[in-house]
């Protein structure tokens, strides 16, 4: 019996270590999952889509270079989660969206639909009639405004009894986190420079 139970073990001690793009594959659509991490991805999807349009009028409204800048981070951060989201979703067979219609993402007419910290009708369209300077303000508050939302829904994630367990959707939420924190930082930052005008939202 311990002539078995050491041949196992020296076994075990010999097999080639599990590489984390195989350990990715066998977890695939097998760790637990539940209505709220699937909520999640489908909401954060339908508010990074409005991020993308606002992120789309920088290089359209006369903003600076900065915010040129930071929109062009933003539309290519959140272009590449909105993939990983889809696909997410994909491989464990769930729906893309809960019922939001995408088409309809630049007027943003459905305030029963909007996820915290999303721009509301009106706030849209100040925000496409401004350019320039005004543009450069009103995105950074906006911006700031989708972000801190975007903080909210992972914090409501967390405080969901099992929710954020499975390996992939802990470290996403935890990456939005730390991300938006970060880039909300930096555009408080940039507010600081440019010189208050009175802007009506």
């Amino acid at each position: 019996m311990v002539a078995l139970l050491f041949a196992v073990h020296r076994a075990v001690a010999q097999s080639p270590a599990t590489t984390p793009a195989q350990q990715a594959k066998a977890d695939a659509g097998v760790q637990h999952y539940t209505a709220a991490d699937v909520r999640f991805m489908q909401d954060m999807i339908h508010h990074h889509a409005q991020a993308l349009v606002m992120a789309g009028w920088a290089m359209t409204h006369g903003a600076s270079d900065d915010v040129k800048t930071l929109a062009g981070r933003i539309d290519v951060g959140q272009h590449d989660e909105i993939a990983f989201m889809q696909r997410w979703l994909s491989e464990r067979h769930e729906a893309m969206s809960a019922n939001h219609e995408m088409h309809d993402m630049p007027g943003m007419s459905m305030p029963d639909t909007l996820m915290p910290g999303m721009l509301n009708s009106q706030q849209m369209s100040t925000l496409d009639a401004a350019r320039g300077k005004d543009f450069d303000q009103l995105f950074l508050r906006f911006m700031i405004q989708h972000h801190t939302g975007a903080l909210t829904m992972v914090n409501r994630l967390f405080a969901t009894p099992g929710a954020a367990q499975e390996e992939y959707v802990f470290r996403f939420a935890t990456d939005v986190s730390t991300d938006q924190t970060t880039e909300i930082e930096r555009m408080e930052s940039m507010l600081e420079t440019i010189s208050p005008q009175p802007i009506k939202q």
